[in-house]
């Protein structure tokens, strides 16, 4: 009796010992868009907590993306897409790509950062207008206020934008000018166009090579609300103030939210849950600033001082706001009329 109960024990502590090495060395993938980065240590906490391990697949920009999630949902390729933003999730909704789950931590999430329960807010940025401090001062022009001062002679061939084609700021200030002049937000695109307004087809392009910060001509540049951070963070030498500063006006600064979900077809479920749940932990949320310069949702995360100092969040009245449903259903024929008026140079009336 006594060898059958050790025999016993002995499966027991077996089964439960494989079924533990089992969870210790399951892992899951996360499709990414290309600009998505998080510390490895914060990557490995979560490993450390639970035994799962995570993989990054990179999917190019998040519409990209987003394309390879709907072309491979009867095959998935992960368990989690992250990077559908709150322009994206109507596609994404349609293509019924994602498992709904709703985490316990969205508690700690602001009601204004929540806009599907397909899906899971994890970081919120701001697109708007930097301006370039020093130009400004050295040239005697006073700094623009409005996004309708952009039209102005004084500001002539000063600003540059990216293609709302193949930019997500880009398309974050057409959409910005959507709602802000309504039916005549062709009009001002055509007032900034004969303004002699540059337009490039990326952030990268237009930050870097164009404003005058780096040796460009215009010191007006879409970025975002945490650039002026991003350049005290990056400068080679200590600044006691950011060379650049935003630009925020009525409806004229973007909220991006980026989400993170479960893709339907994992077989990692409840790993993925567990996932989810770990990027609204303040311990994942505080890592997302200084890596990805955008502001975390949880309302417990601290900022870095940098931010706090040097960063800026808008008022609401100051953010832009078009549904969802309404940017997925004229989204081409917006894109195709903007090309038409600022890149062909037709008036607005011929291609409304």
């Amino acid at each position: 009796m006594r060898l059958f109960f050790g025999l016993l024990v002995s499966l027991v502590l077996f089964v439960g010992g494989w079924g533990f090495a089992q969870n210790a060395s399951q892992s899951i993938s996360v499709l990414t868009h290309n600009s998505f980065n998080i510390s490895q240590e914060t990557i490995d906490a979560f490993t450390e907590q639970t035994g799962i391990t995570v993989n990054f697949i990179e999917g190019g920009d998040a519409g990209e993306a987003l394309n390879r999630a709907i072309l491979t949902k009867n095959n998935p390729i992960a368990d989690l897409l992250f990077g559908v933003d709150n322009n994206l999730i109507v596609r994404a909704a349609a293509e019924d790509i994602f498992l709904p789950y709703q985490s316990p931590a969205l508690a700690d999430v602001p009601e204004r950062f929540i806009f599907s329960d397909l899906v899971t807010p994890i970081d919120v940025g701001y697109v708007n207008f930097n301006y370039d401090k020093s130009w400004f001062q050295d040239n005697d022009v006073a700094v623009p206020t409005d996004i309708s001062d952009l039209t102005d002679e004084r500001y002539r061939g000063l600003s540059v934008v990216q293609n709302p084609a193949s930019s997500s700021p880009g398309l974050a200030f057409m959409l910005s000018t959507i709602d802000r002049f309504g039916d005549g937000w062709l009009d001002y695109w055509a007032d900034l166009r004969d303004n002699d307004l540059l337009v490039t087809d990326g952030w990268s392009d237009a930050y870097y090579t164009a404003f005058t910060q780096y040796g460009g001509d215009r010191p007006l540049v879409l970025s975002y609300a945490t650039s002026p951070a991003a350049e005290v963070v990056f400068a080679e030498q200590a600044l006691d103030e950011a060379p650049t500063g935003n630009i925020f006006c009525e409806a004229c600064v973007y909220r991006q939210i980026e989400a993170v979900g479960i893709l339907r077809g994992t077989d990692n479920e409840t790993a993925a849950q567990q996932f989810v749940d770990y990027m609204l932990s303040v311990s994942f949320q505080e890592d997302i600033p200084l890596n990805m310069y955008v502001y975390p949702v949880n309302q417990n995360a601290a900022l870095p001082s940098v931010f706090d100092e040097y960063a800026a969040t808008p008022d609401e009245a100051q953010v832009a706001t078009v549904p969802s449903e309404e940017v997925d259903a004229n989204l081409e024929a917006w894109l195709d009329a903007w090309t038409q008026v600022v890149q062909q140079g037709r008036a607005p009336e011929e291609v409304r």
